[in-house]
């Protein structure tokens, strides 16, 4: 096992110094772009172990960059986009809203987002998918009811973590179940079974929450049931097994149809609002940022990587891995931390999946446990980190709500709540089978 360097971490830490201490002394954290700060963690992973030459540091960076999984995100942000930018130009958004405050109380819509999110996200088995097409319903829910924005769309980004991680046409579910060699099956009965708890605190949370609202809602909530067509089909195809790029690009053409035919889309403008949105801000063109994004960051992934980054991680938590609970901590600490690192759930499991398999084979941690741990964890974050792409788009989708995605880690229930019990199920494992082998004799 190699040791790796601490100091192969050097441009992430200084992403995080530039991004979050900008943000902190222009009390703005859109003072300084993302792609910004992460251009300048390149330059400095560019900078370090002067020993290798300047073309093989650019190949490790453009091989990392055009990796498998990343450009496949990056084919989801576009779709995603382009389906986010039609249905909406289509009239779906409000005609959802609509409907569903006309047939829910008020109380029960931010509960509501966070279900839908869960059905969406684990039918699509894409969050960045769920969040492109819930975030703008959570914006008419917040303006249209005085709910604050930051709980609606901290429900939403909570609900498509839930599908994220459990989905089981999810990359995450792919990448750790290759990775431990177990049925996708067997993961999800483990995985379901130890986030389910986390799932019921949070729809009452969201409940409490938005209970005590007293607000009438005086607005016209007029709807066309055509007009929410393209979501029903979107969730239905997914349910049905449909690839999610098939889902996002039928969802995009039916909302095409529907907005033409109702004539909230002139035909000179259908391949426009594909572009930029109705309010010329959405749109494939508002997955810009975030599809640029992900590919630097994956270049300062490939030299953090090369120098020695990622080894230097995975060797200091093999080393304090002692005991089976303490292997099962220890792997949630690999994935964690290589997730915190990558900012990118799918390929931090694919780095953390080798060094995880063999510590589960050395304490005896069944494949299908360690497969679930792996995308637990690597979700947990996911959803928490401000600077990853769930947090990001959840912000940009909803710009009407001027929220920074710190603002929105108050109100992500889920995630927090899914590491919280799936800690409590690994520290209480034991005494849970020694009660089940009492009752047997």
């Amino acid at each position: 096992m190699k040791k790796g360097s601490l100091l192969a971490l050097l441009p992430i830490l200084v992403f995080l110094l530039v991004f979050i201490g900008s943000g902190i002394v222009f009390h703005d954290f859109y003072a300084m772009p993302a792609v910004v700060g992460f251009l300048i963690a390149l330059v400095v992973a560019f900078f370090q172990n002067p020993k290798r030459t300047f073309a093989q540091k650019l190949e490790d960076v453009t091989r990392n960059m055009g990796d498998e999984n990343v450009m496949v995100m990056c084919l989801v942000f576009i779709l995603a986009g382009a389906f986010s930018g039609s249905v909406q130009a289509a009239g779906g958004v409000d005609s959802t809203v609509n409907f569903g405050l006309s047939i829910l109380p008020p109380s029960v819509a931010v509960a509501g987002l966070f279900v839908i999110g869960c059905f969406i996200s684990t039918a699509m088995g894409t969050s960045v998918g769920t969040i492109a097409a819930l975030a703008p319903i959570a914006v008419g829910i917040s303006e249209k009811t005085g709910i604050t924005g930051a709980l609606c769309l901290g429900a939403v980004v909570s609900g498509a973590m839930f599908g994220d991680n459990l989905s089981m046409i999810s990359d995450t579910t792919i990448a750790a179940t290759r990775t431990q060699g177990c049925e996708m099956k067997d993961k999800f009965r483990e995985n379901i079974k130890l986030v389910f708890p986390a799932a019921v605190i949070t729809l009452i949370l969201y409940l409490v929450l938005a209970s005590g609202s007293d607000f009438q809602v005086t607005e016209d909530l007029s709807y066309n049931l055509f007009e929410i067509l393209p979501y029903v089909v979107v969730l239905v195809g997914a349910l049905a097994g449909m690839n999610v790029f098939a889902v996002l690009v039928l969802g995009t053409v039916l909302s095409l149809v529907v907005g033409v035919s109702t004539g909230n889309i002139l035909w000179k403008d259908i391949f426009t609002v594909m572009f930029q949105g109705p309010d010329g801000k959405g749109g494939i063109q508002g997955m810009y940022d975030i599809t640029v994004i992900s590919i630097v960051v994956a270049g300062i992934i490939g030299l953090v990587k090369a120098n020695g980054g990622i080894d230097w991680i995975l060797s200091g938590i093999r080393r304090h891995v002692h005991t089976k609970k303490g292997a099962q901590l220890g792997i949630a600490a690999l994935s964690s931390l290589v997730d915190i690192s990558t900012a990118n759930n799918t390929v931090a499991i694919v780095m953390a999946g080798p060094i995880a398999k063999d510590i589960s084979g050395e304490f005896g941690i069944s494949p299908r446990r360690t497969a679930a741990l792996l995308d637990i964890f690597t979700s947990v974050w996911q959803g928490l980190i401000p600077y990853g792409a769930q947090l990001l788009y959840a912000c940009s989708g909803a710009a009407a709500l001027a929220l920074t995605p710190v603002e929105l880690l108050p109100y992500l229930f889920y995630p927090i709540l899914m590491g919280v019990s799936t800690v409590l199920f690994i520290l209480l494992d034991g005494a849970f089978h020694r009660k089940r082998t009492e009752k047997r004799k």
